[in-house]
């Protein structure tokens, strides 16, 4: 009997003898990754919250109640808050403008969407430091007007936008470009303005990558480290976020309490990755042959 494998949603192809692994090879691919998963991944994720819980669950709960671990908290969710949707309303507006027309310097654009993804966290960091700072170009405006930036909340909301903006856009261009503009041609020959053939039409067979980019940057948004630490001054109470907060209890010697709060991103990592899972899993299914068929 032939045998068939599934190499892509909605493909299948043929596995001949030729160009089947033997038995032992593929063993010894799936340990090795088993191993490698086990060790770097599984490992220190449960020493995390095994070292969260040494002290029992009254110690994890002081942690995590601490008014310090809960002003980072509050901060780490309000830069999220912030960041994330403007990084959605630039990256529909970079992937629609960059899909569908051509214009002077868009190439230039594509390289600048991912100058993040090429920068140092920490150097983006310094950046804004000398623009803001001080002693930067802007600083003593600033410190005329009364206006703080760095050391502030929108320091590190700047710094946050800057490292997670790709994110968004990378899903939606490729995805648009593949998809093409048909649709919205006939829609705009059946007369409908730009905002009705957007949300119609463009929206709804981009809705589940920008679902996957927003879930991206929102993870890399709330576990920034690099340019935030450069930009906010580790105010206790004011400017740390939770990696932050991690990071002074962890020199302060007390585990117990960095653990309990490393914890709550390790929670947001393994909800983040369930949440991925998902939503690439649905994305298959509506880009496979007849999936369209399949939903009307």
């Amino acid at each position: 009997m032939e045998s068939r494998t599934l190499v892509h949603p909605g493909i299948i192809a043929d596995e001949s003898p030729s160009t089947r692994d033997p038995t032992p090879v593929r063993w010894a691919l799936i340990g090795i990754a088993l191993a490698f998963f086990a060790v770097f991944l599984l490992l220190p994720l449960l020493t995390v919250f095994a070292e969260a819980l040494r002290k029992g669950w009254g110690a994890y709960l002081a942690a995590l109640t601490n008014p310090d671990a809960l002003a980072a908290i509050q901060l780490t969710l309000l830069v999220a808050a912030i960041a994330v949707p403007l990084n959605l309303v630039f990256g529909v507006t970079a992937s629609w403008a960059i899909a569908r027309f051509d214009f002077v310097g868009k190439r230039v654009l594509i390289t600048l969407i991912d100058l993040p993804f090429s920068v140092s966290p920490v150097i983006s960091g310094l950046i804004y430091v000398l623009l803001f700072g001080a002693q930067g170009w802007f600083g003593p405006w600033l410190q005329e007007h009364d206006v703080r930036i760095i050391f502030a909340v929108p320091g590190i909301v700047l710094a946050t936008i800057f490292v997670t903006f790709p994110f968004v856009a990378r899903e939606l261009i490729p995805l648009m470009e593949a998809q093409g503009w048909e649709e919205e041609e006939a829609a705009v020959v059946l007369g409908a303005s730009g905002w009705q053939v957007f949300w119609h039409t463009t929206l709804p067979g981009i809705k589940w990558g920008l679902l996957y980019g927003v879930i991206l940057c929102n993870a890399r948004a709330m576990g920034e480290f690099g340019a935030v630490s450069v930009v906010s001054g580790h105010i206790r109470g004011l400017t740390n976020t939770m990696p932050l907060h991690v990071e002074i209890l962890y020199n302060e010697y007390n585990y117990a309490a960095a653990f309990a709060v490393a914890s709550l991103l390790a929670l947001l990592a393994i909800v983040t990755l369930g949440i991925k899972e998902l939503v690439e899993r649905r994305v298959h299914r509506h880009s496979s042959p007849g999936s369209r068929e399949n939903e009307s």
